[in-house]
């Protein structure tokens, strides 16, 4: 559900960037191109008006008829140093705190008037110059020009024949030489020799001399600044120019006004796929519990409860597999239930069976009640005590209140006392009993459950073991603790019963005789006590190469 919602959310919100964004697009590019365009038509007339004119003193006029096509200008023109040249079409609030363009023709923007020149200089600023570029030669074809600055450094010359030429043409010649003193005097401060320069303002290269390529640079910045200079009487000083609303405020608006079948048709396809995949998901998750719904009906109504199919792993998944789990359970533990109650009458019915009878003779005075009698009663009731108590402990150990003692135990003292106790029928049935253990090795257990643990394995090693075969106790440490082995070179088990040694009333022998005894329950007592410390037992065997059994411990 939270990969769905998430979906849904990550989709509605590209469907509503995508309108965010295509919707307005055309609407604001052509409103912004409008502004943009005025804008530029704005600055442009008040470009044009500074290369007419020497200052700003008359410019109020042309902001005013500006104004009459664009009443939803604010125009405001305002010197470097801060004065108020002009203000008009607004009602005297606020400016932004920087202008939209500067108005200089010797500085024009390239963004505003692309065709600007690489020195920024606009070509319509003529200064002393009478002939615009467009049409000016750009070398001098009659060397009047070389004569006149000849003429002009007092150098030897005849006549320059300048009344031959127009008077615009000699004008600007003059202005040119003008322009060459003051780069002149530019590349002197830099520490360059002078230059010449064509009519063009380039510079004259004297071939002669062969000046180094990195003097080109300097020479041409001397050359735009110095026309700067020349032509910085004719024409005012640059002004701040503000473009805004009436308000003051600059301010960008759009409309999507015709675009409302876009906006409902986006609006339909985020409902459309938010619809489909909520029902897909929603499907893929009823149906499963439904399945789990049916199933559990059928169980309390008493029936067999179907498996339900599970796939995938997410959470419904887990919930299928435990009620699978679950459902199966009762019928394992009635089958476990039937099958312990069997065993338990039957452990319960041999000695009971044999009490009553031996009562029976007793009492029709067929057999005496002599002292041999007595102890066979009181083996035969030891025997049910035994069972008894060994389902006691089941008990408590499925309670969970197995209560422990733990505390340090020295294992080769443990494990020669475990010896001792059943060194006397190891010997009556002719089997070899060994313990080893090393010297200093100290294993953490209750000394009680641990030797009710070496017991029960002792015990059924001995049971399983024929005469001339031995059955070996050892310790020995391990990483995390210490490991306790008991291994006998008796019969043996087949592996296919290996996984059920450790059941309530599993016994190898199937024909239930009481050949070798035992009530069925010892090694599940091994294993529940083996949990309760922490720790875990474990079997290997082979038929006719003996059993061992390990016992792990922790430290």
């Amino acid at each position: 559900m939270l990969a769905v919602a998430v979906l849904i959310a990550m989709y509605s919100i590209a469907m509503t960037a995508w309108l965010a964004t295509q919707l307005p697009r055309a609407s604001i590019a052509h409103d912004q191109g409008q502004e943009l365009a005025t804008d530029i038509r704005i600055h442009a007339a008040l470009l044009s008006y500074a290369i007419g004119n020497r200052d700003w003193r008359d410019v109020d006029g042309l902001v005013r008829s500006i104004l009459g096509e664009h009443p939803n200008r604010r125009i405001v023109l305002m010197s470097k140093d801060g004065e108020l040249l002009v203000d008009a079409g607004g009602d005297n609030g606020p400016l932004p705190s920087t202008p939209s363009a500067v108005v200089d023709p010797l500085a024009v923007d390239p963004v505003l008037v692309p065709a600007a020149p690489t020195d920024r200089i606009d070509e319509r600023v003529l200064g002393p110059f009478r002939t615009p570029m467009s049409s000016r030669d750009r070398v001098d074809s009659t060397g009047t020009l070389s004569c006149l600055r000849a003429k002009k450094n007092q150098l030897p010359a005849k006549d320059c024949q300048e009344n031959q030429l127009s008077p615009d043409t000699v004008a600007d010649f003059h202005a040119l030489l003008d322009l060459e003193d003051l780069v002149g005097a530019c590349l002197t401060r830099k520490q360059l020799s002078p230059v010449n320069l064509n009519p063009d303002f380039t510079p004259i290269i004297d071939k002669g001399t062969a000046r180094a390529r990195s003097d080109e640079p300097a020479i041409t910045n001397c050359i735009a600044a110095a026309r700067k200079e020349q032509l910085a009487p004719y024409v005012p000083p640059p002004a701040l120019l503000y473009l805004t609303n009436p308000s003051g405020i600059p301010t960008t608006a759009f409309d999507v006004t015709g675009n409302g079948w876009q906006v409902t048709s986006a609006a339909a396809v985020v409902l459309v796929v938010a619809v489909a995949v909520t029902a897909l998901a929603g499907a893929r998750i009823t149906r499963p519990l439904r399945a789990l719904t049916a199933a559990a009906q059928n169980m309390s109504d008493g029936g067999e409860p179907p498996l339900v199919k599970v796939s995938g792993s997410d959470e419904i998944a887990e919930l299928a597999k435990a009620f699978n789990t679950m459902a199966a359970r009762p019928a394992q533990m009635e089958r476990t239930r039937k099958a312990m109650v069997s065993d338990i009458a039957h452990e319960l019915r041999t000695p009971l069976s044999n009490i009553h009878g031996w009562l029976e003779a007793a009492q029709d005075g067929l057999s005496d009640r002599d002292p041999a009698l007595i102890c066979l009663f009181h083996k035969v009731a030891m025997m049910l005590q035994h069972i008894v108590d060994d389902l006691q402990d089941l008990a408590i150990a499925d309670a969970g209140e197995l209560r422990l003692a733990v505390e340090p135990l020295a294992a080769d003292a443990m494990l020669a006392q475990v010896r001792r106790a059943h060194e006397a029928r190891a010997a009556r049935s002719g089997v070899t009993l060994t313990a080893h253990a090393p010297k200093g090795l100290v294993v953490r257990a209750d000394p009680l459950r641990l030797r009710q643990i070496l017991d029960n394995l002792i015990t059924n090693a001995l049971r399983y073991t024929r005469l001339g075969e031995s059955v070996t106790i050892r310790a020995a440490r391990q990483e995390h603790g210490a490991v306790i082995t008991v291994a006998d070179t008796g019969a043996g088990m087949a592996a296919e019963g290996l996984p059920h040694v450790f059941d309530r009333f599993w016994r190898t022998d199937k024909s239930r005789s009481r050949n070798t005894g035992g009530s069925g329950v010892g090694l599940a007592i091994v294993r529940k006590l083996a949990e309760a410390h922490g720790g875990s037992v474990d079997v290997m065997s082979a038929v006719g190469k003996g059993t061992t059994f390990t016992l792990h411990l922790p430290s």
